[in-house]
């Protein structure tokens, strides 16, 4: 039987036969006055972040001619570049620090001494990482011979883009598709100007040149409790200042936040909750004082710090892209409307990522820019954003897929809830760290699996098999019937589904 990409590659090589394409206008050569010679193409992706450099990979596997435009100097966008990866680096590398600095290696009967941070090797290892990732970019682009053009990236027509690059010069690219996958940004707080060095984004938190004795961070999403988490390990002292009632951002299932943040807490991380940043002020001494109240209202309160994080949240990258010169509008928050095929308004222009509704998530992303291009050669597009998996990578991590209880409630369907705790979890009991449960939510009919929340060590990895589960319509007792290896902590997930499917876990 001939394989999926088999398939589309017959497709797209089809397509490229036909007098009148079908899956894309025909690229029209429109006179201009740039300084390169144009480039001819089937599609070509704007930026070259995890949706982007993914979808230009695929593009090309299927036969399409491709070409992928990047403004900054290194593909991978913000993920790669000051995001996910760098992010991840540092989370591991300061909690390697933590156990060896704390009391955790002395429990273990590992007793070190002069233990000390080098920072400057820290930061180099995380730019090692970013850089061998980034470099692997550009190498598949190569071996998949994806057009990598450097420049912002313009509409400049409904088939046709420009490259500016930095020193003004311009490629013009006439292309059947094109599809803007340009990311985010950094949303900037009204009053509070960043300068990456005293108040910084999530960008100036992955550089900083000194561990700041005292740190701020306003958002207590998954963001601010990673950078937070991270800066907290190498020895600041943190306050968290979220506007909800709750840490861990939207989509989260409040029992898990709730515990989560006890153990966050005990760690030592303060939050102030249900308050509002008013503003803030650098004094002469080069601290800065933070004007925080209640968010319902009331006495104003000021906090001090060296260094103050802002990160509440990130907008769609959708400025300055020409978009309007093509009659394509954005929605109310910036974002490209777009139909289940990730079309625009405009049939050869398609949108993915973080521009388009949905969760900000690069791997949301991958998959919308893989599926995107799978449907410009021929094939189905289909997507199921219940079973896209969340993650935050503190310790212990939070990962959860599908409907939270508050959602199940508010919808009114029967449901069943399922937890375990890893504190009776063998593998957690020998690596002593027993913090956190799962919990899984199943339908109280049918037993399919609604929802599956974690809250321990390695949960952004568990995740994964109830994102399959999901996917494939699972019930809670067909997971419940598969032998997990033992000792594993993923044997908390499969008693997790027999509590939910049977009433009762085995070893708890």
């Amino acid at each position: 039987m001939q394989s999926w990409t088999q398939f589309y590659r017959s497709l797209a090589t089809r397509s490229h036969n036909l007098p009148c394409k079908l899956h894309g206008a025909a690229a029209v050569s429109v006179r201009t006055y740039a300084d390169k010679a144009a480039i001819d193409a089937d599609v070509t992706v704007v930026g070259s972040g995890p949706g982007g450099y993914v979808a230009a990979i695929k593009s090309a596997q299927l036969g399409f001619k491709t070409v992928c435009v990047e403004k900054n100097a290194t593909l991978g966008g913000t993920c790669l570049n000051v995001g996910c990866i760098p992010s991840k680096a540092l989370l591991n590398n300061s909690y390697l620090y933590h156990m060896a600095h704390g009391k955790d290696f002395e429990s273990r009967g590992i007793e070190i001494s002069g233990i000390s941070l080098n920072l400057e090797k820290m930061m180099a290892q995380k730019s090692g990482a970013v850089k061998a990732l980034t470099g692997g970019i550009a190498h598949l682009f190569k071996q998949n011979k994806v057009t990598h053009v450097n420049g912002h990236g313009k509409v400049t027509g409904k088939n046709q883009v420009t490259a500016i690059a930095a020193d003004g010069s311009e490629q013009v690219i006439n292309t059947k598709n094109i599809l803007i996958a340009t990311g985010s940004e950094v949303t900037p707080f009204p009053g509070i100007p960043i300068d990456e060095e005293t108040i910084v984004s999530s960008t100036g938190a992955l550089s900083l040149k000194k561990v700041p004795e005292e740190l701020i961070v306003i958002g207590a999403g998954v963001i601010g409790v990673e950078l937070g988490s991270v800066w907290h390990r190498l020895g600041s002292k943190v306050t968290a200042v979220e506007f909800l009632g709750h840490v861990g951002g939207m989509g989260i299932d409040m029992e898990i936040s709730k515990n989560f943040q006890r153990i966050l807490q005990k760690q030592g991380v303060k939050f102030k909750l249900s308050t509002k940043v008013m503003g803030a002020t650098k004094r002469p001494d080069g601290k800065i004082d933070v004007a925080v109240e209640a968010a319902a209202g009331g006495k104003n309160e000021t906090l001090t710090c060296d260094v103050l994080l802002v990160c509440i949240g990130r907008r769609p990258f959708t400025q300055n892209l020409g978009l309007e010169s093509v009659g394509i509008e954005l929605d109310n928050r910036g974002r490209i409307p777009v139909n289940n095929r990730f079309q625009t308004k405009v049939p050869s222009i398609f949108a993915i990522g973080d521009v388009v509704a949905g969760p900000m998530l690069a791997h949301k992303a991958e998959d919308e820019g893989i599926i995107c291009v799978e449907g410009m050669a021929g094939g189905a597009v289909h997507i199921d954003y219940n079973c896209v998996p969340s993650v935050i990578y503190t310790h212990p991590e939070v990962a959860w897929v599908g409907k939270t209880e508050e959602q199940l409630k508010e919808e009114g369907v029967p449901y069943k809830v399922g937890k375990f705790p890893f504190a009776a979890n063998s593998r957690a009991k020998t690596n002593a760290d027993t913090d956190g449960l799962v919990k899984i939510l199943s339908h109280k009919e049918t037993d399919r699996m609604l929802g599956a929340h974690i809250l321990g060590s390695g949960a952004g990895e568990m995740i994964n098999e109830a994102a399959l589960a999901m996917e494939y319509g699972a019930s809670c007792e067909d997971i419940a019937r598969v032998c997990h290896a033992h000792p594993t902590v993923s044997e908390a997930f499969r008693e997790a589904n027999l509590a939910a499917s049977f009433g009762k876990a085995i070893n708890f």
